[in-house]
């Protein structure tokens, strides 16, 4: 099967791709259709980001996937923040004043609970949590959501990567129907990749970043697709990708961070497979 079938049979599976008109980028006999549309963070542009509330934003929205972090407490629990830090996104420097640079690893679990990690956003947010993985995985089922998981800074956290393919199978999933349409797991970490395949094969995997050309068939031994920076990617990058098979089928591109109409036309264009994003429905109106 021709690469860009295969995704756009995918896409369509997963998000109900439609024909869009062609960028001046397209090739000619390219199909050029519909990226999926990942909620970056949750909706995050609309709630704080990585909170439930931002999870329960995109449901209303309605948007199926979206898109988290994941570190690991010094007590050893997983939560889902996206800095090593605690500092941007909670008032940890006021609660905790003494414990600079209030590093993620540093603190335990109920001390990170006692964090308000909504006022920065809004008041409206005030007293939000940040959330542990099995609270956050609960509220995804619990909104029939699919998710794109980030393994985030894996070099401080040894083990992390079997630590949260255990939570995922505690919580179902992955079972089969997770594994086929519902579940991504991605890394900065190629290795923490290549850990993730070793540790559990039938996981659709992400690396993220633009490896060279050259190097992607490496890649393509363990993972299924490359999600780089937009502003890294052409249409000849992403056609090199599409000519790979990863282990679970033709290779593909999810780009990120893409907030405005014009980007996600032009990298629609591409023939880009998925477009993540603070701001889903500006991103689904335009490629409509």
């Amino acid at each position: 099967m021709h690469a860009r079938v295969a995704a756009a049979t995918t896409a369509a599976l997963l998000g109900g791709a439609v024909s869009i008109v062609p960028s001046p980028h397209a090739k000619a006999g390219d199909r050029i259709t519909t990226p999926l549309v990942v909620a970056h963070r949750g909706a995050s542009a609309y709630a704080p980001e990585n909170t439930l509330a931002a999870v329960d934003r995109a449901a209303r929205l309605g948007f199926d996937w979206v898109e988290n972090d994941v570190q690991r407490t010094r007590d050893g629990r997983l939560v889902v923040l996206h800095d090593a830090s605690l500092a941007r996104t909670t008032d940890v420097e006021t609660v905790y004043p003494g414990r600079s640079p209030w590093k993620v690893k540093d603190f335990t679990a109920a001390e990170i609970a006692r964090l308000d990690a909504g006022s920065w956003f809004g008041p409206r947010f005030a007293g939000a949590k940040v959330p542990t993985l099995r609270e956050y995985m609960e509220r995804v089922s619990h909104n029939h959501q699919k998710l794109v998981l980030e393994i985030k800074n894996p070099e401080l956290y040894p083990g992390i990567e079997r630590q949260t393919l255990r939570l995922l199978g505690n919580e179902g999933w992955l079972d089969p129907v997770h594994l086929r349409d519902r579940l991504i797991v991605q890394s900065f970490s190629a290795d923490s990749v290549r850990t993730v395949h070793r540790l559990r094969p039938g996981i659709t995997t992400a690396f993220l970043g633009t490896p060279p050309v050259t190097r992607l068939p490496r890649y393509a031994e363990f993972t299924d697709r490359i999600n780089p920076d937009h502003r890294s990617l052409s249409s000849d990058y992403v056609s090199a990708v599409h000519a790979l098979r990863g282990p679970h089928g033709p290779m593909k591109v999810f780009a990120w961070t893409v907030d405005d109409a014009a980007t996600a036309r032009r990298l629609a264009g591409f023939g880009t497979d998925g477009i993540i994003t603070n701001k889903p429905d500006v991103i689904r109106a335009a490629l409509r």
